[in-house]
This record gives C-alpha cells, sequence and structure tokens, in this order.
C-alpha cells in the first residue's frame, strides 16, 4: 500500500479543506479523521482510532465508523478538483471486513492528474463516467483490516434553467 509522501505538502486550501472536512458532524461522530491532504488536492490520509466513538461490541471497531472514515473520500476529492461543471456521486460500495482492528487504522486516497484527464476526456465524449477505487484500512504494521471498492459517477452538471 502506497503511503503519503513526507515531502509532499499541506498548502492553505488544502489544510483549509481538511479543516472543513474534519468539523462535518456526520465524519465527525463515526469517528474519522482527515489527517493529510497534499497541496494539489491528488492525495489524502484518513484516519480512525479505537476509542469511546467508534468501539464496538466485541472490542473492536465498528464497521459502520470504518466505512464512514473512507465513504466521502474520493467524491469530496473529485468534485473539488473537477470544479462546479461537474456532478459527482457514489454509485455502490463493497466492505470487506478482514481482521477486527484494535487500533488506529489508516487509508491513503489518491487520484492522479491523468485519471482526472481520463474521467474529463470520458465525460466529454460519452456523457458519464464511472471509476472504480480500492482502499485499504491498515494499521501502523501494514495489515489490512478492511477494504473497500468503491464506484464513482461522473456526470456534466446540467445548466439550471
Amino acid at each position: 500500500m502506497k503511503r503519503a509522501t513526507p515531502s509532499t505538502h499541506e498548502s492553505i486550501k488544502s489544510w483549509a479543506i481538511r479543516a472543513l472536512l474534519n468539523r462535518l458532524p456526520a465524519y465527525r461522530r463515526a469517528g474519522g479523521k482527515v489527517t493529510f491532504i497534499a497541496d494539489d488536492l491528488t492525495v489524502a490520509r484518513v484516519r480512525v482510532k479505537c476509542n469511546w466513538l467508534t468501539y464496538g461490541q466485541k472490542g473492536a471497531i465498528f464497521g459502520g465508523s470504518l466505512y464512514a472514515t473512507i465513504d466521502p473520500c474520493y467524491v469530496i476529492m473529485l468534485q473539488w478538483r473537477l470544479g462546479g461543471r461537474y456532478v459527482v456521486w457514489d454509485k455502490r460500495a463493497v466492505v470487506e471486513f478482514k481482521v477486527p482492528a484494535r487500533s488506529t487504522l489508516f487509508a491513503d486516497i489518491a487520484c492522479s492528474h491523468g485519471d482526472l484527464a481520463s474521467i474529463r476526456a470520458d465525460v466529454d465524449k460519452m456523457g458519464r463516467a464511472e471509476r472504480v477505487y480500492f482502499i485499504e484500512l491498515v494499521d501502523a504494521a501494514g495489515v489490512a483490516h478492511a477494504s473497500c471498492t468503491k464506484t464513482v459517477v461522473i456526470k456534466r452538471r446540467e445548466p439550471r434553467k
């Protein structure tokens, strides 16, 4: 799993976006936190701790908290990077819980400039684009505790009448 490199910096804009996301009530109550967003918005890192907000019945992180931590990431990242001419939605998500999580987990979310150009080209050509992204929640040792395959739909925004 490729992690965000320490040489990548946050800008004032990416820091402000991160601060805004971490204040969203639904995100904050689920126990997730965005810990890093690259200055060009290509890479983000999220974290979910095992604490009183995320503690489940079996002593591990509740599965809903695991999914809620990664749920909005690609939609928000793509929407910010594509701008107001496009609209982005989640279409499908499949979560696989592998190992109970009793420690802090991390996930890296990445979308390259090339992928963004490909999305724009597909939307211009076909009117819509679908992308499938794979996200793993791993602990500090790199052990995957959960994985998610998300399908995202991108369309051109309809002009308002």
